[in-house]
């Protein structure tokens, strides 16, 4: 047998060989093969702080495998669950069902204290994440006074807020932006799902 057809006929068996992820798992049955990706997805998600993208999903399941229809069998498994799987900030992310939060917090204080927010600060996050692009001035003609770097510093290391593009301002000064941690904390999907923001009139 030449090289050549040796490589041919070894093909096949690539995805079989040890240290190969195989994505297919054509050796299984049908049933248990979306059974198999099922618990891939699940246990990606679980790993997982973050809201996951489709796109990173599908890198643990067949081609002809749709994301969406396994996430939607994994959501009818979760039915009754004090916990869900939820697409916020354009990915997935298992998180626990907002009625249980007091039961969490009474158990074993686990409350993620570090997400607290001053008045002002969650005042200055709504401004942000309303008017974005903006920057200090933008920030000082909504509220009437300096915002001071010390809050938003405090913004960006709960990872809330990032520096936008630089503001057609003498200066060029930076602008600030939300991130995707502010849309998963808000359980926002994107930006368009803020509620519709009403000025009041004098």
């Amino acid at each position: 047998m030449t090289s050549d057809a040796k490589r041919k006929t070894s093909k096949p068996n690539e995805a079989g060989r040890e240290g190969v992820f195989d994505r297919e798992l054509e050796d299984l049955p049908q049933e248990l093969r979306w059974q198999e990706w099922m618990g891939r997805i699940e246990a990606v998600l679980f790993a997982s702080a973050t809201p996951v993208r489709r796109e990173d999903l599908a890198r643990v399941v067949g081609q002809e495998a749709s994301v969406e229809l396994l996430i939607e069998d994994i959501q009818t498994e979760l039915v009754g669950r004090p916990y869900e799987l939820a697409e916020v900030a354009s990915g997935w992310i298992f998180r626990t069902k907002t009625q249980f939060a007091d039961a969490i917090k009474a158990a074993a204080d686990l409350g993620d204290q570090s997400l607290a927010f001053t008045e002002m600060e969650l005042g200055v996050l709504c401004a942000i994440a309303y008017h974005q692009p903006i920057d200090r001035v933008g920030l000082k003609d909504i509220f009437g006074k300096d915002v001071s770097r010390d809050l938003l510093a405090r913004l960006r290391f709960k990872d809330l807020i990032a520096s936008g593009p630089r503001a057609p301002r003498p200066g060029a000064p930076h602008t600030f932006v939300t991130t995707a941690t502010f849309l998963t904390t808000f359980n926002l999907q994107s930006l368009r799902d803020l509620p519709e923001l009403v000025l009041e009139t004098r």
